[in-house]
């Protein structure tokens, strides 16, 4: 059952200046998501998916507007807060998995650990022990370039999760996987929205990986034109 809201947006905008004067990438976004929820968003190339997904991670900040993370008003925190409330609460999955390429699966996922402070003995047996939960046990000492596109996909899962977030961000995570893997990627993040009651924040543009959130917002504009709920994973979301 889903929980008191984890994320609160109000009224929130996010401008750029450029040449050509000022340029609305998101206008007057409301929106809150529930702990334990699980959310598509979806939207054309420029709707601003990626701008509001940068927002959610405390990446970026908005123009104007109120972002409440965990009851902490974003707007409030310097760079060193948000930073901190960023690695405390937020798992990032990108498309581009994003792997260091000469060093190890288990340091890959430690890395997290490593900018938090935690010592090198707990680090690792920490990333080993979050690479077993994404079935990669015995791959610790592998390079990336051993492993395919979807294990090193569950790498990148295994690092957002390492921190243990309250809220995993993935952004077009299946977009450089066939369609089988994606669905085996899509299938681990609903396992854990379930097991761990993550929430969990999608944005896609292939309506199947969507079919996967139990709810699912479209941005046109950088305004959300609907809002619902769909079915989720019982829905029949199968390859």
């Amino acid at each position: 059952m889903a929980g008191p809201p984890l994320i609160v947006l109000e009224h929130l905008g996010k401008d750029y200046e450029t040449d050509a004067g000022t340029v609305t990438v998101l206008g007057d976004i409301d929106l809150a998501v529930e702990a334990g929820a699980s959310v598509a968003i979806m939207g054309p190339s420029g709707s601003g998916k990626s701008t509001l997904m940068n927002i959610l991670g405390c990446l970026d900040v908005p123009s104007r507007g109120r972002y409440v993370l965990d009851g902490q008003d974003v707007a409030g925190l310097d760079d060193d807060a948000r930073a901190h409330l960023r690695n405390r609460v937020v798992g990032f999955v990108f498309q581009g998995f994003n792997l260091l390429p000469r060093v190890d699966l288990a340091e890959n996922v430690a890395l997290p650990l490593l900018y938090a402070g935690v010592a090198a003995a707990e680090r690792r047996r920490t990333a080993i022990a979050t690479l077993a939960r994404v079935g990669l046990q015995g791959f610790e000492t592998y390079l990336p370039s051993r492993v395919s596109g979807g294990q090193q996909q569950r790498v990148a899962i295994a690092r957002a999760l390492v921190t243990r977030p309250r809220l995993i961000l993935a952004d077009e995570p299946t977009g450089n996987l066939d369609s089988r893997t994606s669905h085996e990627i899509m299938r681990l993040f609903t396992g854990l929205n379930a097991s761990d009651g993550i929430t969990l924040v999608l944005v896609t543009h292939e309506e199947d990986i969507a079919a996967y959130a139990r709810r699912l917002v479209q941005l046109v504009d950088g305004r959300i034109l609907s809002d619902r709920s769909t079915p989720g994973p019982a829905g029949g979301a199968t390859p």
